[in-house]
């Protein structure tokens, strides 16, 4: 999960800033027990051999990932975090369980390799996964690549494609008719979110009650085609191939996915995506590059997802609402840690803007109907 970060044009400047997917050294009170670590590489994955080190990706704000090198083989490693975690969220043997069944199906997701419930090793469980490497774009085109408007238009379709793949995969063949529970979901999304956001809330956050009320009144009823919806799905989990980057060869972060409404997971996708016309206040949230020359719009997102998906979509607004008040519970949780001390990553200081910009923003969609 990623939560909108507020940046001025003088705090992006690509020579400067550091590369946000190259691991760097394990950030202070994140350390893993090296020993403990590396005995159980060797106890799970056969064929391992030389030195291993650790190293962490600095960019994630929910589960923490480290880089595993053993040799010449790079593995990911990720865990919970440190401090209060929604009752929910961070299960890794969930994670792993959807890696296992999806990867035969749907190689874009990385390789599952070992999962461990044992707390004598960090206090927690953890898997380990093969990493795929490639491109993952942030904020902005890092410097030394192009992409010109057709390749971002094409991007943005092989995007929506492959969503829509996911969301058409029988989750009954592959052992996953049990992972979640389709009938009733919208209902319960509602609900569940707005327990999680009041559960959260600091006296700083707006209270976001005519949003509810809102989503509360305009439920539409179940999609009659559930499926595999990833939660988290957008351009900065998705790896691109380094020598055509407008091909997908990976999808991250597989820790909110469940069985459910498509449409409710296009509404999620979408609350990420920054328009180029969007007010500047919103601009400041943007996290990945969709305002570059040639890519889509929400709009024509949705329309690209209704052609792929075969199914027709008129007003998505609920969708598009239901996701931006998600995004704001995503990141008041995160900055609840930060305001309650537990945790020092001065990343998070910002995040109690941006979910006030988020209500906002919601109200505005509520108000025209527009996404």
């Amino acid at each position: 999960m990623t939560p909108p970060v507020l940046k001025t044009d003088a705090q992006t400047d690509s020579k400067t800033d550091p590369p946000t997917d190259a691991a760097t050294n394990v950030r202070s009170g994140e350390e893993l027990d090296h020993a403990a670590v590396e005995h159980f590489l060797r106890q799970s994955i056969p064929g391992l051999s030389g030195p291993m080190e650790i190293l962490q990706f600095p960019s994630g704000y929910s589960n923490l990932t480290y880089l595993l090198r053993v040799g010449g083989r790079e593995m990911v490693l990720r865990r919970p975090p440190f401090g209060r975690k929604a009752k929910t969220a961070h299960d890794m043997g969930r994670e792993y369980r959807i890696l296992k069944a999806l990867y035969p199906v749907f190689p874009y997701c990385p390789k599952p390799l070992a999962y461990t419930e044992d707390p004598s090793l960090m206090g927690c469980p953890f898997y380990v996964m093969e990493r795929i490497t490639g491109i993952i774009l942030r904020r902005d085109i890092p410097e030394g690549m192009s992409l010109a408007p057709a390749d971002a238009r094409q991007l943005c379709e092989n995007m929506t494609g492959l969503q829509a793949h996911l969301h058409s995969l029988d989750y009954k063949a592959i052992g996953l008719s049990d992972f979640g529970k389709p009938e009733g979901y919208v209902q319960r999304q509602v609900a569940g979110w707005k327990k999680r956001y009041q559960d959260a809330r600091t006296p700083d956050a707006p209270d976001f009650e005519p949003v509810i009320q809102w989503l509360e009144a305009n439920q539409p009823e179940d999609f009659k085609r559930p499926g595999i919806i990833h939660n988290d799905y957008k351009l900065n989990n998705l790896v691109l191939d380094p020598a055509n980057p407008v091909a997908i060869i990976g999808v991250l972060d597989w820790e909110m996915a469940t069985l459910g409404d498509p449409l409710m997971d296009l509404g999620a996708s979408l609350a990420y995506w920054i328009d180029k016309e969007d007010p500047e206040e919103v601009q400041l949230m943007r996290i990945m590059p969709t305002t570059t020359e040639g890519m889509m719009t929400r709009r024509e997102l949705v329309d690209c997802y209704a052609e792929k998906a075969g199914i027709p979509i008129e007003d998505f607004s609920f969708y598009f609402c239901f996701g931006l008040f998600r995004l704001a519970g995503i990141t008041q949780q995160i900055y609840y840690r930060y305001y309650h001390g537990q945790t020092t990553d001065q990343r998070f200081l910002q995040l109690g803007y941006a979910v006030g910009f988020l209500e906002k923003m919601v109200r505005r969609v509520m108000a025209s109907g527009r996404i």
